[in-house]
């Protein structure tokens, strides 16, 4: 692992001409400055990247005047997760994850690459069809990840971790939760704040509803969506100084993931060793006998001490 790290750095380096000295440190956070980078080809290649991921829906999102380049299904960008251009901490950032892959994904039960990360996402949050390998945006997208891991892995990737309630999360006081603090932006009915004109995206995105991510989505998982609406909702809010507390973000959430959203087709497929499955992933089969409402809502605690009972079991 500190070997891949190592090599994306140099990667880096003999690419793009950038250094540690061209980087944005605050508070320990460090972020390449891309403003530095030479206007060249793999400069513009990495700016093409941060638009992909700022713009998505102008660039390959489902309003395009070109058929062919609608990759994406639905009018969000990347950085309504990966906040700030994937920049953001604890605001899922795209910083230090190039070094990551190759890795085992228990998801898809092998070894997968960034690309198949990337296309991950573009199946299940943006709703849509993969990305081509060779195509100029997916060279775009790892292009961009890899410049914003040239400092490898720091402290504040993922959000902000949140500790687990000991009963289910509940949607009803969710939802007064979601009528006091998240309404004003993304509405009543969750469909966001649309901005005006084709292909244009969203203020502030829709949380559920046909062209929101959809239920294979990691963001349609509670113990993923608590995480991230505590360390970074409502927006601006920062991890250090959380606006919700734990119980008001962890029902929130429950609220969020019970509401209707596109379905992804063969989700029965997903981690074909059943007991590498999480506990909070709320589609069938499961190997540990709980319901399902169990592993949409928790507790999580009794799922894993049964997956590891069966585990051990199964290795004797």
């Amino acid at each position: 692992m500190i070997f891949r790290v190592w090599l994306a750095i140099g990667l880096i380096v003999a690419t793009t001409g950038f250094t540690h000295s061209s980087a944005v440190a605050t508070d320990g956070w460090m972020v390449p400055d891309i403003a530095k980078l030479p206007d060249d080809a793999d400069g513009q290649l990495i700016r093409l990247g941060r638009a992909l991921t700022v713009a998505t829906y102008a660039h390959i999102g489902p309003g395009v005047a070109d058929r062919s380049r609608r990759y994406a299904g639905n009018d969000l960008s990347c950085q309504s997760c990966h906040l700030e251009a994937g920049t953001r901490r604890y605001g899922l950032p795209f910083v230090g994850v190039y070094g990551d892959f190759p890795q085992y994904r228990a998801r898809e039960g092998r070894i997968g690459t960034i690309e198949d990360r990337i296309n991950g996402c573009m199946t299940r949050s943006m709703n849509g069809r993969a990305l081509p390998d060779d195509s100029t945006e997916m060279r775009a997208f790892v292009a961009y990840i890899r410049f914003l891991s040239t400092g490898g892995k720091q402290d504040g990737r993922g959000s902000a971790k949140l500790a687990e309630l000991t009963r289910p999360a509940d949607p009803v006081h969710g939802k007064a939760v979601y009528g006091q603090t998240c309404v004003a932006c993304h509405g009543a009915d969750g469909r966001g704040k649309r901005r005006a004109g084709a292909a244009a995206g969203y203020e502030f995105p829709p949380l559920w509803g046909r062209d929101s991510f959809n239920d294979g989505a990691g963001m349609n998982r509670l113990i993923s969506a608590a995480a991230f609406i505590h360390s970074n909702m409502p927006n601006g809010t920062n991890w250090r100084a959380p606006a919700l507390s734990p119980e008001e973000s962890w029902d929130v959430a429950a609220y969020l993931i019970s509401q209707g959203r596109p379905r992804k087709a063969d989700l029965d497929q997903d981690f074909p060793q059943r007991l590498e499955k999480p506990a909070d992933a709320a589609y069938g089969p499961f190997a540990d006998g709980f319901p399902a409402d169990q592993h949409r809502f928790g507790p999580f605690a009794p799922i894993r001490a049964k997956i590891t009972e069966l585990g051990a079991a199964q290795a004797r």
